[in-house]
């Protein structure tokens, strides 16, 4: 083992000295392709036009910045695949992702192999920063404060007591419903049931359930992805429940919409970690840029990758400056990660000790009535340091 273990060394020793000397690149790892690419894309163009608005001031600097895409498909074993290619890379200095947790958390490890650091817009499971890894770092919120938030906006706001939850049994869903379901009864309220489903077609089945359930469901929460949420709100109001219903920020994307249809999707609440652009003032600016030069409308993770992108940007500036002008390592980069002190566009970036930003935002949402994802109303942030922090 150990003579494995010095090859494998000698190997990444020798990819860093094939590296180019004025090439610098960031990584971006997030679904492009499969059901869950509406989300994945932003993640991938937000970063895009941090990058591309980078360029000019890189180039002063004698580097040639550039930004390489990778398509994890939602699915880990790709996801850590695409991370050992990363890894060698040795241009590669910086990654923005993932959108899954169940993604993110095997991938990082690779990276951790050469101290490459991760900064994540959307990974929201506790486990992504509770390991402790010294290059994982995220800007958004965790499951353990967005799942409260929702159950005390149900039980405070909503009034209601009796709640059937379902989830995708993943990290990411099965966590936050975890996280909902805990903070639910400690308010007084009830999970009058507690589901897990991998199902992607056919939910008649579990909506037979929720009209067996006694007592009465008043909420139906969902801790998945909108690709899975869309047609089960399809379904369920077919089939005349017209039982209210949350989800956490997987939901958070126009395409739950086209899949649930307009009038099944409105008044849907959801709570997420990266608000609308309208929660945002310095985004305005950004938003058109994104329109103008993608075609389409920025959401919220594609707020957050722009400003974790930044986050790098702003590192790596530090490094290039901290190494005398010359490429920095990857160790090098991690570190100056750790020490942003910034104001994005989604408010104040600073992490602490584990990688979580010491005051994330945690925002209420409510569909709108009129299909459009820009009309969704905004109902609540709340500002949050993680638990533990220091």
């Amino acid at each position: 083992m150990r003579k494995i273990g010095l090859l494998v060394a000698g190997v990444a020793a020798l990819g860093v000295a094939l590296g180019q000397a004025n090439v610098i690149k960031i990584a971006t790892q997030s679904p492009l392709s499969g059901p869950q690419a509406a989300l994945g894309e932003q993640i991938k163009l937000g970063a895009e036009l941090a990058v591309e608005e980078a360029k000019a001031r890189f180039r002063a600097l004698g580097f040639d910045l550039q930004l390489v895409p990778y398509d994890d498909q939602a699915n880990p074993d790709v996801g850590v695949a695409n991370a050992n290619r990363i890894i060698n890379d040795p241009d590669i200095l910086g990654v923005v992702g993932h959108l899954n947790s169940g993604v993110a958390i095997p991938s990082s490890e690779v990276y951790a192999r050469v101290g490459l650091v991760m900064v994540s817009p959307a990974n929201t499971a506790p486990r992504v920063t509770d390991r402790g890894l010294p290059n994982v770092n995220r800007i958004c919120g965790r499951d353990d404060v967005q799942g409260p938030v929702g159950a005390e906006y149900a039980v405070n706001n909503l009034k209601v007591r009796n709640v059937f939850i379902i989830h995708d049994k993943t990290t990411y869903g099965q966590g936050l419903a975890e996280e909902f379901r805990k903070r639910l009864e400690a308010l007084g309220g009830r999970a009058v049931a507690f589901v897990g489903t991998e199902e992607q077609a056919n939910f008649v089945p579990i909506i037979n359930q929720i009209r067996g359930a006694r007592p009465t469901p008043e909420l139906i929460y969902f801790g998945g992805i909108y690709s899975q949420i869309g047609p089960f709100v399809k379904q369920l109001r077919e089939r005349g429940v017209r039982t209210r219903l949350m989800g956490g920020d997987g939901l958070d994307a126009s395409e739950f919409v086209r899949l649930a249809g307009k009038e099944n999707a409105a008044g849907t609440f959801y709570t997420t970690v990266a608000g609308p652009v309208s929660a945002f003032p310095k985004a305005r600016e950004v938003a058109q840029k994104f329109k103008q030069r993608f075609g389409k409308e920025i959401e919220g993770f594609g707020i957050y990758a722009y400003d974790s992108a930044n986050v790098i940007l702003m590192a790596l500036e530090n490094a290039i400056k901290a190494s005398g002008g010359r490429k920095p390592t990857r160790e090098l980069v991690s570190q100056e990660v750790r020490k942003v002190r910034m104001e994005g566009l989604t408010g104040s970036i600073e992490f602490d000790d584990k990688g979580d930003n010491k005051k994330a935002r945690y925002f209420v949402m409510q569909v709108a009535a009129t299909g459009n994802w820009a009309d969704n109303k905004l109902i609540r942030i709340i500002e949050l340091a993680p638990p533990g922090s220091r």
